[in-house]
């Protein structure tokens, strides 16, 4: 039996490594949220709130992997194991 899997897609609207920040959109299933990653701190907001608890956890480990290979822009995509 296959685990449910989602794909979700990023993607990167800016980026400033002197404010340390990254800035950007993410697609789920039916899902859709912006997102701002301040990354010096480790920290991550992400709108609107509705289905903010499904993504969060995975969408900070992907930045928080790939940042420095991240670039405005960019169209990203990594798998999520629930079904959304």
């Amino acid at each position: 039996m296959a685990l449910p899997e989602t794909i979700v897609e990023v993607k990167i609207t800016s980026q400033s490594w002197s404010k340390g920040e990254i800035k950007g959109e993410v697609n789920a299933g039916s899902y859709q949220w912006h997102f701002k990653w301040h990354f010096p701190a480790g920290k991550l907001s992400i709108t609107p709130t509705l289905g903010r608890s499904l993504i969060k956890e995975p969408l900070c480990r992907f930045l928080e992997s790939h940042d420095y290979q991240l670039e405005a822009g960019g169209d990203y995509q990594f798998c999520l194991r629930a079904k959304l």
